[in-house]
């Protein structure tokens, strides 16, 4: 073979979920689009709020060309750098700074320059939680690093610390925590993070280097109930913060977000400059400026969340009453639920029988369970539940 065998084996396989996605696409032009039930991807369906379309005519009138679609600073334009830095300031009475703040092609983006910024040694580790969204172990092993699963806490979905300290060895470089949650929609509530953050400081100590927490955040403005998501930074210095505008705005196909690294970061200036040279290396610079203008107009707005909490209420009591075991989320719009036969992608594929097309949970270090994403319509829900039904009886006889 010509090229890398493990980007051809990236390439040339698509993830579970794009694979469903897909097979989704195909029985639909089969069956008809109504009588399949997609519940795969997790793409925004809460349209974007006003203000994204509003900003962009108006942007569109206001500037020319250059100034609407040149290239801004490769780390962001200091407007948008400057705005986020305020609106987190007022909202969780922080002190960031502009210079705080490298601009991305979304969350994915700042993972992967994270990862690649801290890597210096093929041995290097970091840790995930299970569950967890399955491209982080693309994105640590392209860095040239090794990662490391900690099993889940499929009481409550939070951390299992025992365990996350049995993993953390001298080549630990970062803990990978995802709150709101993808798959299971758990929040990590202030305790779990107070335990984090002394796991954390004790461990950092033991073993002579800081234990980076790296806070994946696409989810923080979806959440139910008045259930609080805490902000990381103010529990543990040395925090990153990556964070995209995907789902808060329902701006997925976009591509903007952001890395933060706070001054109280170890050698904070340093870890700044390897994150803007890892986006240099990786080509990630200069985020779209069009976007990066419209985040200044529109930050601090967000989608309707009550469509989703609607959704969420209507999915858990349809599927608790036909005798489905859910864990009810606090946050994204994600459901997992306990298969009913303990390879859960065998149980995916019977769900197929029925049009259902559903995740098995394997992928997410979550063997047993199934992700079921509800940022869908409503109707399709309703619909839904008979193919559930049949499905959830299979099991009885």
């Amino acid at each position: 073979m010509i090229v890398s065998e493990k980007m051809y084996e990236l390439g040339s396989k698509r993830s579970a979920i794009r694979e469903l996605f897909e097979y989704g696409k195909q029985r639909a032009a089969i069956v008809g689009p109504e009588n399949v039930y997609d519940f795969s991807l997790g793409n925004p369906t809460v349209p974007a709020p006003d203000c994204v379309n509003e900003a962009i005519r108006e942007l569109t009138e206001e500037l020319d060309s250059i100034s609407l679609h040149g290239y801004t600073s490769a780390q962001g334009d200091i407007e948008m750098r400057q705005a986020v830095a305020d609106y987190l300031n007022k909202t969780y009475e922080t002190n960031f700074k502009a210079d705080n703040f490298y601009i991305t092609m979304g969350a994915a983006a700042s993972l992967s320059v994270c990862f690649k910024a801290l890597t210096m040694s093929p041995e290097d580790e970091f840790i995930a939680i299970a569950p967890f969204f399955p491209e982080y172990q693309v994105f640590v092993q392209a860095a040239g690093a090794k990662f490391v699963v900690v099993p889940a806490d499929t009481t409550e979905f939070q951390i299992n610390m025992e365990a996350l300290e049995k993993a953390i060895t001298p080549h630990t470089k970062g803990i990978i925590v995802n709150s709101p949650n993808n798959p299971s929609g758990a929040v990590y509530n202030e305790n779990t993070i107070k335990e984090l953050a002394a796991l954390l400081e004790k461990k950092s100590a033991e073993i002579g280097h800081p234990i980076f927490l790296i806070s994946d955040e696409p989810y923080r403005e979806i959440a139910y109930d008045g259930v609080e998501v805490p902000y990381m930074t103010k529990y543990y210095n040395n925090t990153l913060v990556c964070y995209s505008y995907s789902k808060s705005l329902s701006l997925p196909g976009e591509r903007i977000g952001f890395v933060l690294v706070p001054d109280e970061v170890t050698e904070s200036k340093a870890v700044y400059a390897a994150i803007a040279g890892s986006g240099r290396a990786l080509g990630y610079v200069c985020a779209p400026s069009l976007f990066q203008k419209v985040i200044v107009k529109c930050i601090g707005n967000t989608g309707d969340v009550n469509l989703y909490k609607k959704n969420r209420d209507l999915l858990y009591e349809g599927l608790t009453k036909i005798g489905y075991e859910c864990f009810k989320p606090d946050g994204a719009f994600y459901m997992f639920v306990k298969a009913l036969e303990e390879d859960s992608e065998a149980f995916c594929e019977k769900a197929k029988e029925e049009d259902l097309l559903i995740v098995s949970a394997t992928g997410f270090g979550c063997p047993g369970y199934v992700r079921i994403s509800y940022c869908v319509d409503e109707e399709m829900i309703k619909r839904s539940f008979g193919a559930f039904e049949r499905l959830y009886q299979k099991y009885q006889k």
